[in-house]
């Protein structure tokens, strides 16, 4: 009988002992003041159903980017903000410079040309686009192919390929389709930088 109260005498030493350490001490600690901590929030990402509400057209195309032509990138984006157009419009505009010039801002090509065109977006001074050194300037002339979509009736209910023909009239209307998924993660990563 000895044998069982000293056992459970010993455990229940044991338990009180084993409570206290993980309880932790039966005062109160000193306090601690707690100093705000600053945390750094990231920018909303972009949202991809926006980038492509209607999903994409045919197989994609993609090419490697230098520093010349993610630029043009982020000329596109400021200039796509400063019309007060939203990341589609971006992404409408990146898809056709990819197609024209894959985003190299090309002067005349001479024998090369098709016609007088040049620039990000192929535009052409004979036909209204502006002067040769207005269509060279990114900013400017994103902001007429922009000007451009403005007047498509419905331009965010269209396939981008659509929407991009009907302000550039290419001969080759379905080529900009190709384009969409680098243009949106283009915009995803850039928008917001």
């Amino acid at each position: 009988m000895n044998t069982i109260i000293r056992k459970s005498v010993l455990g229940i030493a044991g338990l009180a002992f084993a409570g206290g350490m993980f309880a932790g001490p039966a005062t109160a600690a000193p306090s601690v003041e707690s100093k705000p901590v600053a945390v750094t929030v990231l920018a909303d990402k972009v949202d991809k159903g926006t980038l492509i509400p209607h999903g994409v057209q045919g197989e994609q195309s993609r090419i490697d980017l230098d520093d010349e032509q993610i630029k043009n990138v982020k000329a596109i984006i400021a200039a796509t903000k400063k019309a007060g157009m939203d990341e589609r419009a971006a992404v409408v505009a990146i898809a056709t410079a990819l197609q024209e010039s894959k985003l190299v801002n090309l002067g005349h090509l001479g024998e090369r040309n098709d016609h007088d065109s040049q620039g990000l977006f192929q535009q052409r001074p004979s036909s209204g686009w502006g002067t040769v050194e207005q269509i060279t300037d990114p900013e400017y002339s994103t902001m007429a192919f922009l000007k451009g979509l403005k007047q498509v009736d419905g331009w965010q209910d269209m396939p981008l390929t659509k929407a991009a023909q009907t302000v550039q009239v290419s001969a080759y209307p379905f080529h900009y389709a190709q384009w969409e998924t680098q243009a949106a993660d283009l915009v995803a990563k850039y928008w917001n930088n």
